[in-house]
Order: C-alpha cells, then structure tokens, then sequence
C-alpha cells in the first residue's frame, strides 16, 4: 500500500478560493436534509435498540429485499438471499479481491480505471493488466487478446473489473453490443467478470442501461452503491454474487468486521420505504445534466487546441487528454497556484501511464464555479504550450505507479 504525493496537494485545493474539479463527492445538498433528519430521528425513537445493536454479517432482510428492486431498474432480476450488503461498494470490492487473488494472479482491468479499485489490487498484490477503450468503452477485441497472452506467459488470469456505466474516469459507457461481446469472451474463457456499477442510474437522458449481470447471473458479480444516488456517508453498498460465492462473501465480510452499521442499513430502508426516491434520482439526474453541460460548453469555448476530451452521458466526470509534451501530474501545483484543480491521469493506471490525461469532475461545484475553473485551467494549460515551444519539451514528472487518493477525490 503507498500514499500518494497528490494527496498532499489536496490539502491546499480545499480551500474555498480554489475551484475544485477534482472530487469525485455527489452533491448530497441536493436532498431533503431536513426530512432525512427527521427520518432518522425517527428510527433512533422507534427501533433504536435495533438500529444502534450488532447486525447480521449479510445484512438487514428487509434492505437486501428493497436493493433487489432497485436493480430491477438495471433489469436484474434477483433474490435477497444472493445480496450481501457492505461497507459501501469499496468493500465489497476489497472482498471479491480477498476471495480470488493470490499474488502475481492477474486482474484485467479498463485502461483507464478507478483508482480506488487499483488500490485494492495493489494491496493483495494482484498484477494489473489494462485493457484499451475508446469512446463505446471496453474494446472486446483487446479483452479477447490479454487473456489469451496473460495465459500464453503462464498468468492465471482472476477477473475482469469493469465500470461499464458512465466510467470512472472516463465517462464512457460501454455499448449494447460489446457489453453481450464481452460476456461471451468472459464466459469462453472461463474469467469472471466484476461489474461495478454506481453511476448506473444518473443517466441524463432518462435511458437506464441494462447492467451486465443481467444477461449472465453466473458469471458477473454486481457491485452496487447508495452513495452516488442517496448520500456516500451512509457508507451502505452491496455485492450481488453467484450462490456459491454469497457464502464465502458473507464469511470474509464477518472477519473484516464483524457486523456492519445495522443503524445506517436501517436509516436507508426507511429512505426507500417513506421517500420518493425515484424522483430524487430524477432531480439528481438534472443537477449533473447542468453541470455537465457546463463543463463541455466551457472546455468548448476556452481550451487550446490539441484538447481533446469524452462528452459523457451520465454519472460525474469528463476525461481530458492534453497536447503532446505536456505532463498534468507535473502541472498540477501550477494550476493548484492558479487556484483550480483535477486529478492527474497517472492514478488510474498500474503503469504509468495517463501522463497527458486528466479527470475533471462536475458534481460538486455550482455551474458557474465550473465555468470559472476551466478559465483557469485553460490559462495554465496555455503557458505551459509556451513553455513547450519555447524549450521544446514541457516539464515532467518523475514518478510512475498508482496514486491512492483519499475518498473525496475517488
């Protein structure tokens, strides 16, 4: 496990004079925090010798039953009994990892990937192999080639980790077609797939895509998140697993730490029973919507030339590629001075590389707040271009390898 350097900058990107592109933090302002504070005031007075007592290691019944018909909407169908609920979804994830990896064994993952699940690869010392996108997500005919050449050298290949639905950090959603691609290559192959899907319903024009598991019970374990549609500080997720699998997830999830939050399960199971959280998903979907547009109107209208960047259709975040001889890791305190921030392309890879990317992030600032960071960062990015031509080469950073953020940055 390593710090990342970044993470100190962060400290400093924090303060309110600087316009913050790099968090990855829904805008929990958007919800009813009073009524959510009577709701949960209620459950103290109510059922508080429940809610505040040890829980069962797989989870409140009634919340496993309720998961179940949120990913209906995703087009899942499924029974409490396979929902193993969490310490978020980065937990159930950390426990997938636990299960299948011994050291050296190899995860595929997109390339680029979220930094939090590369993380955890890297602390159960599993060897990270990316697999290209473009702007339809994953591209099957290289998921098909690195498992054929992880097993030609030997590599025992464990799964497949894949944020399919509005990519973090891409923003790129994986298409109809290459999502039935890349089952049937998973599935010929004999590798899992891990679908992580948090994004899942922030979709701007209302279109829900149908998740992976959907298609192959079998073969896909889901991960699933309230954080992005309720508030992350609930902390509640999920894994729905193959039967098999549900056990060993239950036991791994009881030796971490014994029980979770029965009071945080039971506070979002009576969420979802008195709120209409349907229309909440709704409101959040237009707040992003105007963000996002934002955002791409901005980069548009300011960036120099040689930018280029994904235009998503839901979730959080744009990926921004810059001009040659550029290196954003390198010109993050520049722009931190200038008063705006990201996160720098080189977290989202095992190897190295996203040198000339970054994630820009649309959830949390004011549309206008967006406006006026990109202004700033275009003007960074413009005297370093000078820099370039004056000496041919801009400055550069010197270290490779996977930058572990904090939360809000994730």
């Amino acid at each position: 496990m390593v710090a990342s350097e970044v993470r100190a900058l962060f400290a400093v990107a924090s303060r309110p004079e600087v316009v913050s592109l790099a968090g990855g933090m829904p805008y929990v302002t958007a919800l009813p925090l009073d009524t959510v504070g009577e709701l949960v005031q209620d459950l103290v007075s109510r059922r508080g010798p429940v809610a505040l007592q040890y829980g069962s290691g797989q989870g409140d019944p009634h919340l496993r039953e309720q998961i179940c018909e949120v990913m209906r909407l995703e087009g899942i169908d499924a029974g409490p009994d396979d929902v193993v609920v969490t310490v978020g979804s980065q937990q159930a994830l950390d426990l997938v990892t636990r299960i299948f990896i011994d050291p050296g064994d190899v995860v595929l993952a997109e390339g680029p990937s979220y930094v939090g699940a590369l993380g955890t690869f890297a602390a159960y010392q599993a060897n990270v192999v990316h697999v290209p996108m473009d702007s339809e997500g994953l591209i099957p005919e290289a998921l098909a080639e690195a498992i054929t050449t992880a097993r030609a050298a030997g590599r025992r290949v464990k799964f497949l980790y894949t944020v399919p639905t509005f990519q973090n950090p891409a923003g790129v959603t994986l298409s109809a077609a290459r999502r039935r691609r890349v089952l049937e290559i998973c599935n010929g192959a004999g590798v899992l797939v891990v679908e992580d899907n948090p994004y899942g319903l922030l979709s701007f024009d209302g279109d829900t895509m149908r998740a992976l598991r959907a298609d192959d019970p079998e073969g896909v374990v889901y991960l699933g998140s309230f954080s992005k549609t309720l508030a992350p500080g609930f902390r509640v997720g999920w894994a729905l697993a193959p039967h098999a699998l549900r056990d060993k997830l239950v036991l791994a999830m009881e030796s971490a730490v014994l029980s979770h939050s029965a009071f945080s399960q039971l506070a979002v199971g009576q969420y979802l029973t008195t709120q209409p959280w349907r229309e909440q998903i709704k409101d959040f979907r237009e707040l992003y919507s105007e963000r996002r547009d934002a955002m791409l109107s901005s980069l548009e209208a300011l960036m120099p030339a040689g930018c280029t960047w994904t235009r998503p259709a839901g979730g959080f975040f744009v990926w921004m590629t810059l001009p040659e001889g550029l290196d954003s890791k390198a010109m993050l305190p520049r722009a931190v001075n200038a008063r705006v921030a990201y996160v720098p392309g080189t977290g989202f890879f095992a190897d190295g590389k996203g040198s000339r990317q970054m994630r820009l992030s649309y959830c949390y600032p004011e549309p206008d707040r967006i406006r006026e960071g990109v202004r700033r960062l275009a003007g960074v990015i413009e005297q370093e271009l000078a820099v370039r031509d004056t000496f041919g080469t801009g400055s550069r950073s010197d270290r490779d390898g996977v930058d572990t953020p904090g939360p809000d940055l994730a």
